[in-house]
């Protein structure tokens, strides 16, 4: 990355679009110009079934991020579900052109150009190529080679792969309001630099980000990325027990789980009794205990952590955890979710404490993660999203 170059990123989730819109500072840092964040209706369990109104809420998000910066911005970085990921681990070892010189950036942008070379299954499309260490020929390992003696050097790294239907639909959304795509990320690479501490980043970790809708799972081994899905559940899908079972609006049933949250009924002090204020069966008010609504709480977070840890376990990667990093708007305010899923998964669990976490809204973390994955991104000429200063698009209500 340069000095000035501007990153656009976008996560499109079940319930909201968010876009940050970040520059490379003097000290080489992202400065956030702009973030924005709307409601998204068009996703349903991960899946794209109404392109039109994803595009409208992009649209819209999109003119007021023009607004605010005054640029046409003509592409952009967007984040993909891990559900539609697959990644895939290769190696190459390659002989250093000058070996007198050192290894130049020119012998490893030529091994990351032929570390790609896989046979890319059929349904999928790659969309990332993740430099993870190189290994000189003294067994020697390094994150950057350029500049060191050696007669060659082995590069590992991890092809990502996606489904080529999403990216289809991605890119069909993108084409009805003009923009380009500038790459495709999966989310809980993106957020991995954000979330993890520094002792975290050399573990072996697994992140879960609860979001609305989904639970997305990234599993990182070290600094190798080495698995990702989703699990169609999530903060919403707690709301929604809730107001099924207490026949109550979603609108209190929110209010509820945020005011009581607690995803384990065994660290209850005190049952409250609870006035429920929208019991659509009565036409009176109705009381409950605090302990009923936890309950409530409890068994829909007992699933999303069952349905994780059997899809770990299906995996065969769940030995190789030593952590779980917790994180996500549709789990964090509910007290002990970790000890509720370090008893489910048996693994030790924590809420993401990452140094920059707490500097950044929760609304737009991920967009912001995602501009700061592709800023730091080794060994690549340019990141610069497609942007025009002083200029806006013009937009055409008819479009949607």
């Amino acid at each position: 990355m340069a000095i000035g170059d501007i990153i656009v990123g976008m996560d499109i989730g079940t319930s909201k679009v968010s876009v940050v819109v970040g520059e490379v500072n003097n000290f080489n840092q992202i400065e956030i110009i702009c973030n924005k964040s709307a409601k998204c209706s068009g996703i349903k369990k991960c899946k794209i079934i109404n392109e039109d109104e994803v595009a409208k809420s992009i649209s819209n998000i999109m003119k007021d991020v023009e607004l605010d910066t005054e640029f046409k911005i003509n592409s952009s970085y967007v984040t993909i579900p891990g559900k539609y990921v697959t990644i895939v681990q290769n190696s190459i070892t390659k002989d250093v052109k000058d070996k007198y010189s050192g290894i130049s950036s020119k012998d490893v942008q030529s091994a990351i150009m032929q570390v790609k070379d896989i046979e890319i299954p059929e349904g999928k499309s790659l969309i990332d190529i993740v430099p993870d260490k190189f290994i000189l020929d003294n067994g020697k390992i390094t994150e950057d080679p350029v500049g060191n003696l050696s007669n060659s050097f082995t590069l590992k790294a991890q092809i990502v792969l996606a489904n080529k239907e999403y990216i289809k639909k991605i890119a069909s959304i993108f084409r009805k309001i003009g923009l380009d795509i500038d790459g495709i990320v999966p989310v809980t690479l993106a957020e991995r630099n954000l979330i993890l501490d520094v002792n975290e980043l050399n573990d072996n970790v697994m992140v879960l980000d609860v979001g609305a809708g989904n639970t997305e799972i990234g599993v990182f081994e070290n600094t190798s990325f080495v698995y990702t899905n989703t699990i169609a559940l999530g903060g919403d899908n707690i709301t929604s027990d809730i107001s099924l079972v207490l026949n109550i609006s979603e609108e209190e049933a929110e209010k509820l789980k945020k005011q009581y949250g607690l995803a384990l009924k065994s660290f209850i002090d005190n049952d409250n009794d609870i006035l429920l204020n929208t019991v659509k069966e009565e036409n009176k008010n109705k009381t409950i205990k605090s302990s009923e609504l936890i309950e409530i709480m409890e068994a829909r977070i007992e699933e999303i952590f069952t349905y994780v840890n059997q899809d770990i376990t299906i995996q065969n990667i769940k030995p190789r955890i030593n952590n779980v990093i917790l994180t996500g708007q549709g789990i964090s305010n509910i007290n002990k979710s970790d000890v509720a899923g370090k008893i489910i998964l048996n693994i030790p669990v924590k809420m993401a404490t990452g140094r920059l976490i707490s500097t950044v809204k929760p609304s737009y973390r991920t967009a912001y993660a995602l501009v700061r994955y592709i800023a730091s991104k080794p060994f690549v000429k340019s990141v610069c999203s497609s942007i025009d200063t002083g200029r806006r698009r013009k937009y055409n209500k008819n479009n949607f």
